[in-house]
């Protein structure tokens, strides 16, 4: 059953050839079997999820369920759930339970889905590896030497060795689109604005945004049908009709025109990842696209700007976690100064604190113009090279990250290196685009992903995009040896 689509899952459940309760308990099954080698999930629920594959069970033979009734998923641990804790990745939330559910867990659990647990992530979402966890590294199903990508790794790394049919993931700077590429899954993050952020525990408030991560894009359109929608307790929440996702998986994509940003095939790409996405365009020539060069000429200026506006974000949204109302507190503080430095000092890992103190000499009297402001120019003109760009084109391709996965402790022990690695996602945060990765090949054995980005609100059109391409090749299909 783990190899199923969503869609073959919905019929067996409908058709009674399983229930949501065996369905739970086979992938709570192979969580325990398998989890050890990768530590995707930071709790699973297991008496929870039977609770609500029971009470799915009930809706199905009520003939009252939903596209996703009795269906398990996995959850990145920064959405909030009531009963359940909610960390981040993070000693300071290490047992924090939240008195209330984030809007798209609500959605979820009204929809009948079965939460099989959190997933592990990179410490406030703050990284690209999945390294900097309290609750220890992520590993990657296909090579367990390499990392997951991140921050949503313990994710991806769950619906590539198929211990969640899907899950959902946060995206600050490729967050989502990143651990998908390295982790052979498909993954999107939708146009800021449309998944709700309230109850999703905040980084950077005008970059992040939820969304949909799964082996194929039938499954993220399912997931995502089910997260997006206006909410009026997210003060950036658009309200704007949701399409059917689904009804357009299958259009004809003769007469697309696809634009290829001249600046993302130079230096720095890796050959072997370059060949694998050429190769992915052949496909889509021969689905009748056409494929054009395009620029995006600011496009070296995206790792300076978001590396400046969202540790300035991150200060300020980490400031809350003081040691007074909740989070860690430390231990028999002499005074009130003092509980603020050691709560901190020793709930924030390195890479957390290191954001923090960017972000607050970016902001501080005499560098917020010289930083901060200069940064949010920069960021309107990436904006502007891309309206320029999809003015002329449906959608943009190119590649997720310059390499393959890269080994455990590669990058962690570089930050600069590690930063780098987001050079071909960043700028879609900074613009509020919609942008996906689709499984598109393999690089010396290790997944690459195949960038897709189109127009605000365009989600339908990049899962149809993505959708029949994915008819025409088999790479979403593949499951690494050991979890086949």
């Amino acid at each position: 059953m783990h190899t199923f689509s969503l869609a073959q899952l919905r019929a067996g459940l409908d058709r009674r050839e399983f229930s949501s309760v065996e369905l739970t308990q086979h992938f709570l099954g192979r969580i325990a079997a398998h989890d050890r080698l990768l530590n995707s999930f930071v709790t699973v629920t297991d008496d929870e999820a039977l609770k609500a594959a029971h009470a799915a069970d009930a809706r199905i033979a009520a003939g009252s369920a939903g596209p996703l009734t009795g269906i398990p998923y996995a959850h990145k641990d920064i959405f909030c759930t009531q009963g359940v804790r909610t960390t981040c990745g993070s000693r300071m939330l290490r047992d924090f339970i939240a008195p209330y559910n984030a809007t798209v867990h609500e959605k979820l659990q009204q929809g009948g889905a079965v939460m099989l647990g959190k997933t592990n992530m990179d410490e406030f979402a703050m990284g690209s590896t999945s390294e900097s966890s309290h609750f220890g590294i992520t590993r990657n199903p296909w090579n367990p030497d390499c990392v997951p990508g991140g921050s949503s790794g313990g994710s991806a790394a769950a619906v590539g060795a198929r211990l969640a049919p899907v899950a959902t993931g946060t995206d600050t700077g490729g967050s989502i689109r990143q651990p998908a590429a390295f982790c052979g899954i498909t993954g999107i993050k939708p146009t800021y604005g449309r998944v709700s952020r309230y109850g999703m525990i905040a980084y950077a408030s005008s970059l992040d945004q939820g969304g949909a991560m799964g082996a194929s894009a039938e499954d993220c359109a399912l997931l995502l049908q089910a997260m997006a929608g206006f909410d009026p307790l997210d003060s950036t929440s658009v309200d704007r009709e949701v399409p059917d996702y689904r009804a357009a998986l299958d259009a004809d994509l003769t007469g697309l025109r696809i634009g290829l940003p001249r600046e993302w095939f130079g230096e720095g790409l890796d050959a072997e990842v370059a060949r694998v996405l050429e190769a992915a365009l052949d496909e889509y020539r021969r689905l009748g696209a056409e494929v054009v060069d395009v620029s995006l000429p600011n496009s070296e200026l995206a790792i300076p700007a978001y590396y400046v506006i969202a540790p300035a974000e991150a200060s300020s949204n980490l400031s809350r976690y003081d040691g007074v109302r909740f989070g860690h507190r430390c231990e028999a503080p002499r005074d009130l100064e003092d509980l603020y430095k050691r709560s901190r000092g020793e709930g924030f890992g390195e890479e957390v604190k290191r954001r923090i103190m960017i972000g607050t000499y970016a902001l501080s009297a005499g560098y917020y113009d010289a930083y901060y402001l200069k940064a949010q120019q920069i960021r309107r003109l990436i904006a502007e090279d891309f309206r320029r760009a999809l003015s002329g084109v449906d959608v943009l391709m190119g590649p997720v990250a310059p390499f393959a996965a890269p080994a455990v402790g590669q990058m962690s022990e570089d930050p600069v290196q590690m930063y780098l690695s987001d050079i071909y996602t960043l700028s879609v945060n900074l613009a509020g685009l919609p942008g996906m990765s689709v499984p598109a090949g393999f690089a010396g054995g290790k997944p690459v992903g195949l960038q897709i980005i189109g127009n605000y609100f365009e989600e339908a059109r990049l899962l149809n995009v993505a959708h029949r391409f994915q008819q025409a090749t088999d790479w979403h299909t593949r499951v690494p040896a050991a979890f086949a």
